[in-house]
């Protein structure tokens, strides 16, 4: 996800469980209208709506966060460049042990149906 060499200067992350969006603009050095505006960009960043439409942030939102910076600030993308590279990203992941195992025995099914229909 990260590169290691990307986002040195920035603060560790803390162990809590959400973080307000003054929290994550200090942790992601951007201002929080920048990050509400990354999160209509970018469907996968959707933090969890309190009261008064309040957002909190999770580990793995400024994790993506952070990520985001780093394609945007630091290796040049676009904003749709960007939202490509996580897509991709996310779609990767989702080829599970489990997928592939359904993958591999729909093409055995499919070989087994074959060799049947030409006998």
């Amino acid at each position: 996800m990260l590169e290691p060499s990307n986002n040195n200067e920035l603060p560790a992350i803390p162990g809590k469980r959400y973080f307000t969006i003054g929290e994550v603009a200090e942790l992601c050095a951007v201002k929080p209208h920048v990050l509400r505006y990354w999160e209509q960009e970018f469907p996968s960043l959707n933090p969890v709506k309190r009261r008064g439409n309040r957002r909190y942030y999770q580990r793995l939102d400024v994790v993506l966060i952070r990520q985001i910076r780093s394609l945007l600030y630091e290796q040049g993308f676009t904003i749709g460049g960007a939202r490509q590279r996580i897509d991709g990203e996310a779609a990767k992941e989702e080829q599970t042990p489990y997928k592939q195992l359904i993958d591999q025995t729909i093409s055995e099914l499919e070989d087994v149906i074959s060799m049947l229909e030409s006998h």
